[in-house]
């Protein structure tokens, strides 16, 4: 991978007013990405961003940058991820920038890319934009400079490509859905999708004030929408993240429906109707119940590093279309170019039209396996590829999985943010996870 000193996994992330989220680094950015990315004179950036307050603020400062590198913009307003995505394309775009923080609090912002085809930047493009960012500003003569135009139906627009990626023929007639948007992106779009379906709508969190977005709702709060899903006797509740591009469910029982079940759901409808395309795309941390419920219909399964954009990597490379996260990023690239909340959902609720079947009854086609997972501090400057590549690691690890006999496995990774080295088992049997993961994390603690 290239070496990048701003990009995180997915963009530029962080506290406002912080580090490079701040508006001097932002409006610099916003000329260097019009350097890399839009060069040539009537290149045009579309940009869009969550609720969060300071959008606002980015979003000015991005559009200045442009302009001063001779590139315009057309500018969304608050609109999810997945959408800008796809408007890149549409509107014939060099580019795509988003300004949010997904599911983070208002307090963090960040920014994050698309390519004029709708997919996220590659490492080495990156790279190049960083390398401007360090270079001195200079502004082009003030008959090149960037325009900013404002698409007002750019909701519509979307609105009516979600709806399109499932049959002309659907209704959603009969379903009463609690749909819960984050208080972000999603508020102004989602339900209406939904509406136009004739399904019954009971919105949830989505009234932004731009200080409330993901504040305890959403994909990562879901007890809301479990207890809305209940208290309303809904057949189910559809919850987003802040940005729009994460997807977590509540059947009728007020019981989550995670990635992996959606991913299961979806592959299984997939392949009942010829469209299933190779095999499917999880990730290390997918549960092992996912990959043995795909081997019992015969769909093959290939893990990726965590992180949406290596699930991409990992569909392009072995030419698949349908991937995901645990998390609830699912990815349908026969549909669109990115992970996609709305259109995720409603590949799920196109499932439940098929078979006749509730949420409830769909997700028992897979078990979850238990996992435990227990957090190993280590020095912050040890080397954490070594360790867990240490021989006594490695073998407490192989005979852990000798023993679980094919039933289980084990994943040890660093984190990205702390000094620990997370211990990871599941299997069939719950004493024996404890009782490995247990046993592996001694072992690495004995190392540090």
């Amino acid at each position: 991978m290239t070496s990048r000193k701003y990009f995180g996994t997915d963009g530029i992330r962080g506290t406002v007013g912080q580090g490079p989220i701040n508006p001097e680094f932002i409006l610099k950015l916003g000329w260097a990405t019009g350097k890399v990315l839009a060069k040539g004179s009537g290149s045009l950036v579309v940009i869009g961003k969550d609720t969060r307050i300071s959008g606002y603020m980015f979003e000015s400062a991005l559009e200045s940058g442009l302009a001063a590198a001779g590139v315009g913009s057309l500018l969304l307003g608050p609109m999810p991820t997945p959408a800008i995505a796809y408007l890149t394309q549409t509107l014939r775009a060099k580019a795509g920038i988003v300004i949010s923080a997904s599911h983070n609090a208002y307090p963090d912002n960040g920014i994050k890319f698309f390519s004029g085809d709708g997919t996220k930047l590659p490492d080495e493009v990156e790279a190049e934009i960083e390398r401007y960012i360090d270079m001195p500003m200079e502004t082009v003569p003030s008959e090149k400079l960037g325009r900013a135009k404002r698409i007002v139906d750019a909701g519509g627009r979307y609105i009516e490509f979600c709806k399109a990626t499932v049959p002309n023929t659907m209704r959603l007639s009969g379903l009463k859905i609690v749909v819960d948007c984050a208080q972000g992106a999603t508020y102004h779009v989602a339900p209406s999708v939904f509406r136009e379906l004739d399904a019954d709508i009971i919105e949830i969190a989505s009234s932004p004030n731009g200080l409330n977005i993901n504040l305890d709702c959403g994909a990562t709060k879901p007890q809301a929408l479990s207890t809305s899903v209940i208290e309303n006797e809904a057949d189910l509740g559809i919850a987003f993240d802040g940005d729009g591009d994460r997807l977590i469910m509540v059947d009728n029982k007020g019981e989550v429906v995670d990635g992996d079940e959606i991913l299961f759901i979806i592959a299984r409808d997939y392949l009942r109707h010829g469209r299933l395309q190779g095999g499917v795309v999880g990730t290390q941390m997918s549960n092992l119940g996912l990959e043995l419920a795909l081997k019992t219909l015969g769909i093959g399964f290939a893990r990726s590093k965590v992180g949406d954009r290596y699930v991409m990597s990992k569909l392009q490379e072995k030419g698949w279309v349908l991937g995901g996260e645990s998390s609830g990023h699912i990815i349908c690239l026969d549909k669109t170019t990115t992970g996609d909340g709305i259109v995720s959902s409603l590949q799920v609720l196109a499932a439940m039209i098929h078979s006749g079947l509730s949420l409830h009854e769909l997700k028992k086609g897979m078990e979850k396996l238990p996992q435990t997972m227990i957090n190993v501090a280590i020095n912050p400057d040890a080397d954490r590829q070594a360790l867990m590549a240490n021989e006594d690691v490695s073998k407490a690890v192989s005979l852990s999985e000798e023993d679980m006999a094919g039933e289980g496995r084990v994943l040890l990774r660093p984190s990205g943010t702390e000094p620990l080295i997370r211990v990871m088992v599941e299997g069939k049997n719950i004493d024996k996870v404890n009782q490995h993961a247990e046993a592996i994390a001694e072992v690495v603690k004995a190392q540090c």
